[in-house]
């Protein structure tokens, strides 16, 4: 194509569009649609005046635009359309800024704006910074075949595809060396492929898949987190010691922590959303998509979510900020086998996207491991405080990033709306115990609830007919629920954020940790039934959220009826026992 491009500026003449100004453009939409990496569903970023590479348009709606509007100014590199290429000095690597390589691809998008070329300048021979260096040396991994003649798989490839088959399979490391070993025994000898599995990790931690480990006090007292405590080698709660004692003939023994945390930070996996266009122009959904009144597709259509949009206009009016949602279960690494041993992952869930997408495995992004074989129970607020004071952080200071499809750089926010759990992680999170009479945490130290006569349990029979209408006709019935009760009562009214926090502000602190036994806040099971105060009113948008816990309710009826079969299961076989003792 000739360099020349004075063309552009010369669109309209006496009043006409040039033949040569509608030649030149259909030599640019020849060249655009020729290259497919920048096609998307048959439109491409429309190079306008107005739109500015901002939106996605189809051929004959990018004609007119252009006819009418004219290029963007200096626009006579068509780099954003896929002509310009990107070369590294004094590196024999070279090649398109994007190019039908997905793995080249994944590079570009985790190296961010930094290395995407300008669209009104060219890029002057220098010697690269060590981020740069660090770029093109993976980005030489994405185009460097296997071994010479493979066409099949480059040296990035195969390691991101072993590593897949590692995570999937369960793979132990000695499996995953001896296996590669075996791999690399039948390429040729000029293969390239990594020794093992920490050449593999060495290699894939350019692209910045990290994570941070944090030692925990075994007794779930603090974390060896911050300031004040990182640099501390016994708990300061119960004095236990930070590492295993070290045996006598270990000279140069590594510490050993008792316990450890694994922390993935939240910004940089946020900034990712936006690193790729693929997932970037979704990510303003939730505000550009017209939504069915009376229908809830998606949890932007639900009052809660425009509750604090109401409340937090600024924040609101950046759509791009992200809301998020948190969950946490246990479970058990061993199975049903005789190890009891619970392991707690703390999952976070950006809503921004539309519903095919925001609950998809990809975007379910795992930020915390806790690690067994106990439970955390009301001691999760300490393996909190990283996430916590992330979540801080985005609020009130944002982080800036990239947005691709826009191609503008912007100050990303983000905030937490709710969390999802069952009813026994809901008490971890909320702090609201979800044992003895008070359990409710609707009714709270209004609750119905009974104490059985002979079991000594807690009953909550016929503690429903206040949420019916004063007219049905349960309410008037003696003999089909508690002998003799007719109910009357309406409906509680639900405590608002700020109500509920001007409870639990006054409580005493709760000493963290198992070494402490256990622990009861004043007044807890007589007038009230909190244990702690959750980590999560630290944020400074919780008491204005409308709801702060969402319960699980599929996994919470698939615990009652584990529970209910297990407790006929029991009945039954003790019945058998009985029967052979001949009892009865």
């Amino acid at each position: 194509m000739s360099v020349d491009r004075g063309w552009i500026d010369r669109c309209v003449v006496d009043g006409y569009i040039t033949d040569e100004f509608m030649q030149g453009v259909e030599e640019f939409l020849s060249l655009a649609y020729g290259n497919s990496s920048i096609v998307y569903e048959g439109t491409i970023k429309c190079p306008c005046a107005a739109c500015k590479h901002r939106k996605y348009l189809s051929r004959d709606e990018i004609t007119v635009h252009l006819y009418k509007k004219g290029f963007v100014p200096n626009y006579k590199l068509w780099t954003v359309h896929g002509e310009l290429c990107i070369s590294e000095p004094s590196s024999s690597f070279s090649g398109t800024v994007r190019g039908d390589n997905p793995y080249k691809n994944m590079v570009l998008d985790v190296a961010g704006p930094k290395f995407v070329p300008d669209t009104e300048r060219i890029i002057e021979p220098e010697e690269p910074n060590p981020e740069a260096a660090r770029f093109y040396s993976i980005l030489r991994d994405a185009d460097e075949s296997l071994w010479t003649g493979c066409t099949k798989h480059s040296k990035l490839s195969a390691a991101s595809q072993f590593l897949n088959i590692k995570s999937e399979c369960n793979m132990t490391e000695a499996c995953y060396d001896r296996l590669i070993s075996l791999v690399k025994s039948m390429l040729p000898k000029e293969e390239k492929l990594a020794e093992n599995f920490y050449q593999t990790k060495k290699m894939m931690k350019l692209l910045g898949f990290g994570y941070d480990i944090i030692h925990a006090c075994p007794n779930d007292c603090i974390l060896y987190y911050g300031e004040e405590d990182k640099d501390r080698t016994r708990c300061s709660k119960c004095d236990h010691p930070r590492y295993e004692a070290k045996r006598a003939f270990g000279k140069n023994q590594k510490d050993i922590p008792y316990k450890v945390v694994h922390y993935f930070p939240l910004t940089p996996r946020l900034q990712r959303l936006y690193m790729s266009e693929n997932t970037a122009k979704y990510m303003s959904w939730n505000k550009k998509e017209n939504h069915a009144s009376g229908f809830m597709s998606h949890p932007s259509d639900s009052e809660a979510w425009r509750h604090f949009d109401r409340l937090h206009p600024l924040f609101a009016e950046e759509s791009r900020n992200i809301r998020l949602g948190l969950s946490t279960d246990g479970f058990s690494l061993f199975g049903h086998s005789a190890v009891n041993y619970t392991c707690w992952p703390v999952f976070v869930t950006p809503y921004n996207l539309p519903p095919w997408m925001c609950m998809k495995e990809p975007y379910i992004f795992l930020t915390l491991v806790i690690p067994g074989p106990r439970s955390p129970g009301m001691d999760l607020n300490i393996y909190l405080r990283p996430l916590i004071d992330e979540l801080n952080s985005l609020w009130m200071n944002g982080t800036q990033t990239y947005d691709s499809f826009n191609i503008e750089n912007f100050n990303m926010r983000a905030a937490l709306l709710w969390t999802i759990s069952d009813f026994q992680a809901y008490g971890m999170l909320s702090g609201w115990s979800t044992h003895g009479k008070m359990a409710c945490p609707y009714c709270m130290e209004h609750a119905k609830s009974f104490q059985l006569k002979h079991g000594r349990k807690a009953s909550w029979f016929d503690t429903h007919r206040q949420f019916l209408s004063l007219d049905y006709p349960y309410k008037k019935q003696k003999d089909a629920f508690r002998k003799n009760v007719v109910d009357k009562d309406t409906p509680l009214e639900r405590l608002s954020g700020e109500e509920v926090f001007a409870r639990v502000k006054h409580l005493d602190q709760r000493k963290f940790g198992k070494a402490h036994g256990k622990q009861k806040t004043i007044g807890q099971g007589k007038t009230h039934n909190w244990k702690k105060i959750s980590m999560f009113w630290e944020l400074p948008y919780w008491q204005t959220s409308l709801i702060r816990y969402n319960l699980d309710v599929m996994h919470i009826e698939k615990n009652v009826f584990d529970n209910f079969l297990t407790q006929l299961w029991i009945l039954k076989i003790r019945l058998k026992t009985i029967q052979m003792l001949g009892w009865i």
